[in-house]
């Protein structure tokens, strides 16, 4: 399988590079940025290190050389300017979406290539991306909330003293601030939650407003996330690649459970090598489907002010 990482010059992109030689499922990794140098330097970084790692083929390359990719990746985006609001940052960031679809369209890729979508606001870029190339919402997705999830299982972890792989508890709905944390199904080692070593209403929801805040949290101490975000790039890919059939919060274009259309937003996604097999309407407690529906509404509310 050829994946190809668009934005491999930068932080989030060649961290996903290593940690996919990591993984050594993948059989080539191509790297290409705006900055030519950047992804050069990162693909001969990676393949210097190809002796103790992979076999797998590791180099820059341009939109041509990316037509027979099977996974199209795509991390590239811009950062927050100071005073800049949150819907400007969006603005500019659908402004450089747009001409990396286009390049993506004019390459020549395959009907049957994966468009996976992490750069941010990653909804909104997610929904673009359906509608620009085609409107295949099962090739076309994005990272959503799985490094909320992830991020949310390890704090749970942490404050309880337990051990993170056995902690299994999802963030759904926006990757931004509408996200929700989902309690009803929450489990570790298959044992529900609710109760473990004194769980609460209050640890509750100190745990989830950390979840909440720790991408601001990792911007303003290291300048932005990398290697947690990678690993669950990693997941996706490797669900993908080995045809899991893998249960996961990415953001798809919604089909109508939970009543909702149109947007692209995290829900139970059933995931493997044709893209998204089917989206699951997990029963879940009246206040989480209710916050779900409202993160929704948030988005489209979103989507009807950005200049597409």
């Amino acid at each position: 399988m050829k994946v190809t990482i668009i934005g491999g010059g930068g932080r989030v992109g060649a961290c996903a590079a290593f940690a996919l030689q990591c993984g050594n499922v993948v059989s080539q990794i191509q790297l290409l940025d705006a900055n030519v140098d950047a992804a050069e330097g990162e693909a001969l970084d990676l393949l210097h290190g190809s002796a103790f790692s992979a076999d797998q083929r590791i180099y820059a390359g341009d939109y041509g050389a990316a037509a027979d990719s099977d996974i199209f990746l795509i991390t590239a985006g811009l950062r927050r300017k100071p005073d800049e609001s949150r819907l400007d940052l969006i603005n500019r960031n659908v402004s450089l979406f747009s001409q990396i679809l286009d390049s993506v369209k004019s390459s020549g890729m395959r009907d049957d290539a994966i468009v996976f979508v992490v750069s941010n606001p990653v909804d909104i870029l997610t929904r673009m991306a359906v509608e620009r190339l085609g409107g295949n919402w099962r090739r076309v997705f994005g990272l959503g909330t799985m490094l909320d999830s992830s991020r949310f299982c390890s704090f749970i972890a942490d404050e309880l003293n337990l051990a993170p792989t056995q902690v299994n508890a999802l963030i759904l709905g926006e990757h931004g601030d509408s996200m929700l944390p989902i309690w009803s199904s929450a489990t570790v080692n298959g044992m529900p939650l609710n109760g473990v070593n004194g769980m609460n209403p209050g640890i509750q929801n100190r745990i989830f407003e950390r979840t909440k805040g720790s991408g601001a949290e990792v911007i303003r101490k290291k300048g932005g996330a990398g290697w947690a975000v990678a690993v669950a790039i990693r997941d996706v890919i490797h669900t993908i690649a080995l045809d899991k059939k893998r249960m996961l919060p990415v953001t798809t274009q919604q089909q109508g459970i939970y009543d909702i259309r149109g947007v692209c937003l995290s829900v139970p996604t059933v995931v493997g090598r044709r893209g998204v097999i089917e989206q699951v309407e997990a029963e879940l407690w009246p206040k989480e489907r209710l916050g779900i529906q409202n993160s929704a509404k948030a988005l489209a509310d979103t989507w009807s002010k950005v200049k597409i």
